[in-house]
């Protein structure tokens, strides 16, 4: 996809939008900081204040944007894990302003600049695509998992242009059969659908292949009219009603793939 020409009313919008998100983004993180100096030591693993500030600023991205985020469905209230699939970097700010939970990570993502931090001070779960370190982040998903944390991940492992779903990967839904867990725990497919501004590329908040985040952040902070996220959570499902990871990374698949379809 071609990115536009940025105009110099765009550029404007690109520095104050920016200004402010940066601003709210470091300032809360500050603040978040400072509360898990707290929070930390008397709840351990457990985060009851925290996710409230995250949710906060994932909120006020899209108040700034001028951009609509609308939700439907509900969150579920069961223990276990949400998996979405993966269009943008704004899916990060969408599926966090719509419900309060921890995404799971590759682990170059710990050691991204300014990213990182970000990432690590919110509580999100990095993984090796190690073969080595299955059984090490098997542990740390069933602590996670026990200690009553909603996960969020990625099952296609890339993001795409905004307008189709890849096939799910099942490796990391093997993590619910551990232990006992796939006898409490539940999934709950969710559909992350786009908009793009009105005469734009229907791609427009897609970020996939070798497109720079710089750049398709400027673009999107430039644009004057913005367009529409939408997050559809389906029905939650228990991991003990498949037989194995493959048959619910298929079914999770299935709802995601026919939310996106009925909204595009």
């Amino acid at each position: 996809m071609e990115v536009p020409a940025i105009t110099p009313a765009g550029w404007l919008r690109v520095l104050w939008r920016g200004a402010l998100f940066g601003g709210l983004t470091y300032g809360c993180l500050i603040l978040l900081l400072l509360v898990r100096l707290v929070e930390r030591p008397v709840f351990g693993l457990r985060r009851p204040w925290t996710p409230y500030i995250t949710q906060f600023v994932c909120r006020s991205v899209f108040v700034i944007l001028r951009m609509p985020l609308v939700v439907r469905g509900r969150v579920m209230r069961q223990r276990g894990a949400v998996v979405a699939n993966h269009a943008s970097w704004l899916d990060i700010f969408a599926l966090n302003a719509a419900q309060r939970g921890y995404f799971v990570a590759k682990s170059e993502v710990e050691h991204w600049a300014a990213i990182g931090w970000l990432a690590r001070a919110t509580g999100t779960v990095f993984i090796a695509r190690k073969g080595s370190e299955a059984k090490k982040q098997q542990a740390v998903f069933e602590a996670r998992l026990r200690a009553g944390h909603h996960l969020m991940f990625f099952p296609e492992g890339t993001s795409t242009d905004a307008v189709r779903v890849l096939p799910f990967k099942s490796t990391l839904f093997a993590a619910f059969w551990s232990h006992g867990l796939e006898e409490v725990m539940w999934i709950q497919p969710v559909t992350l659908a786009y908009r793009a501004p009105e005469g734009c590329d229907p791609r427009f908040y897609g970020w996939w292949g070798d497109m720079e985040f710089s750049g398709h952040l400027l673009m999107v902070l430039a644009q004057q009219r913005q367009g529409q996220v939408e997050v559809v959570f389906h029905e939650p499902v228990p991991v003990d009603a498949f037989s194995d990871r493959k048959a619910l990374a298929a079914h999770c698949e299935a709802e995601v793939r026919k939310g996106l379809e009925g909204r595009l």
